[in-house]
């Protein structure tokens, strides 16, 4: 009797093990950062999985804190309103996405610039602008952009915006880092795969519960109900900026509602970008950047650096690629 009871204990033992190798996909959607954001983890079961979710919202609400220019308690905030006044100690949090976003500024020569907050709302994109602005309110709208003029200071850890009315903003970053760091977050509590996607600035890790690869589809431009091609995400991101939704018609051609910070125009030539690389942040500020840059002067940036990749679709609705992007069109 003793023997078989032993034999049982460990019969259930190892049934609860392949139990507990099983998992389930779990999934929320929910508005965070003022745009859609879906969680998605692979857990053991419903309940921990949506523990996890929770927490990941946590975090991307801690980041919303630092990082939102509408928060009038914000860090962000207090550095806008002190423009031209005086320098604002930050975290070192924000000290260091700010300093990243310099970065990107000086290698896109400027078409990624968290200054584009300074610009003013001359461009509207409800139906209501039946004319172009000119060029004097142009040149007005941008006079304060500039990332030159935002100053930090390494030892005291501040950040000073040289000219009054400057602002900064992380419309074109802050999704693609809140994604990666509630990645890093459900990472480090060994969520052994899942998504975060920010209304299409996504990460992933881990696989799904098959073991089959994530996959994103890459639209046809021909048909947007159509997936062009598949292309697997393994531990990496991607970030699409597109023009499908909100964009100008005058006299005959269309205008993107991205603006170039450096000229105050609308970007033309593009329908979308796509940038695939290991970190959403990134991804999130180069696909707005080669937007702006336009298709040729943006492929070559994306090809001279390593982990990056891009998928340009322009205006003819024609698709081009950095070298690194391998797809097979008959998918």
């Amino acid at each position: 009797m003793r023997i078989f009871a032993v034999l049982l204990c460990c019969l259930f033992c190892v049934f609860s093990n392949a139990q507990g190798e099983e998992s389930v996909t779990v999934k929320k959607t929910l508005k965070l950062m003022g745009t859609r954001f879906e969680i998605t983890v692979i857990a053991p079961n419903e309940d921990i999985g949506y523990i996890n979710i929770d927490e990941a919202v946590s975090e991307i609400k801690r980041i919303e804190k630092i990082i939102s220019s509408w928060d009038d308690e914000s860090e962000t905030s207090l550095i806008n309103k002190n423009a031209g006044i005086k320098p604002v100690k930050v975290c070192r949090e924000l000290f260091q996405l700010i300093e990243r976003s310099i970065k990107i500024s000086e290698i896109t020569d400027g078409a990624f610039d968290i200054s584009y907050a300074s610009m003013d709302n001359i461009w509207k994109f409800d139906g209501s602008m039946d004319r172009a602005p000119d060029e004097k309110e142009i040149q007005q709208s941008i006079s304060k952009i500039g990332y030159q003029n935002i100053i930090l200071n390494s030892k005291e850890q501040t950040v000073f915006l040289k000219e009054k009315g400057m602002r900064i903003g992380f419309g074109a970053i802050g999704k693609g880092y809140a994604a990666d760091r509630a990645k890093e977050l459900l990472v480090s509590k060994q969520v052994k795969g899942g998504i975060i996607n920010a209304s299409g600035d996504l990460t992933t890790w881990g696989t799904k519960v098959t073991g089959e690869k994530w996959l994103i589809g890459i639209a046809n431009p021909m048909s947007k109900d159509k997936v062009f091609s598949w292309l697997p995400v393994v531990e990496s991101s991607v970030a699409t900026s597109g023009n499908y939704e909100k964009y100008i018609v005058l006299n005959g051609e269309k205008y993107s509602h991205i603006i170039d910070p450096r000229t105050g125009y609308p970007t033309t030539g593009i329908n979308s970008v796509s940038i695939f690389a290991k970190n959403a942040e990134l991804c999130d500020a180069l696909a707005t950047a080669v937007f702006i840059m336009g298709r040729d002067s943006g492929i070559h940036l994306i090809n001279q650096m390593d982990g990056v990749d891009a998928v340009v679709v322009d205006a003819d609705n024609k698709i081009h690629k950095s070298t690194g992007i391998l797809f097979d069109k008959n998918q």
